[in-house]
């Protein structure tokens, strides 16, 4: 009884570690600015809250969040990218880090859209960095 206890407590400290190790990668909402609704349209973009499971889109929006998260073994680098009328997952599978990949980044992204546990992602999209908007600082 007591060796369940011990375990009980150790993983517990396990998954606190873990969740501070993440919590730095994240992003508080409230601090993430929508690119402007008017932005998506003109750069050819589709509105993440029109696209469908199984099209091939051109979105862009803001990273709220970036995290580490294991997919079946293998390191994923995933992030939730925001563009003021939903969001979606952007993952790149085998990758631990990307260089400029962060919360507040702008990023204009495409791929096909994939439905996981219901929501949309988007797996190893092509990308490109939006420049800093240092303006809202």
């Amino acid at each position: 009884m007591s060796g369940s206890s011990n375990s009980d407590v150790a993983g517990k400290r396990a998954n606190g570690r873990i969740r501070r190790l993440f919590g730095r990668f994240q992003h508080p909402d409230e601090h993430v600015p929508a690119p402007p609704r008017d932005d998506t349209a003109l750069s050819g973009c589709t509105k993440i809250c029109d696209c469908s499971d199984r099209q091939i889109v051109k979105v862009t929006g803001t990273l709220r969040t970036v995290t580490l998260r294991p997919r079946a073994g293998v390191p994923a680098l995933e992030a939730e990218l925001f563009d003021g009328s939903d969001s979606l997952d952007v993952v790149w599978l085998g990758r631990r880090a990307i260089a400029g990949i962060e919360p507040g980044r702008t990023l204009i992204a495409s791929g096909r859209i994939a439905m996981n546990r219901g929501r949309r992602v988007l797996f190893n999209p092509k990308y490109e960095l939006r420049p800093w908007d240092r303006s809202s600082e």
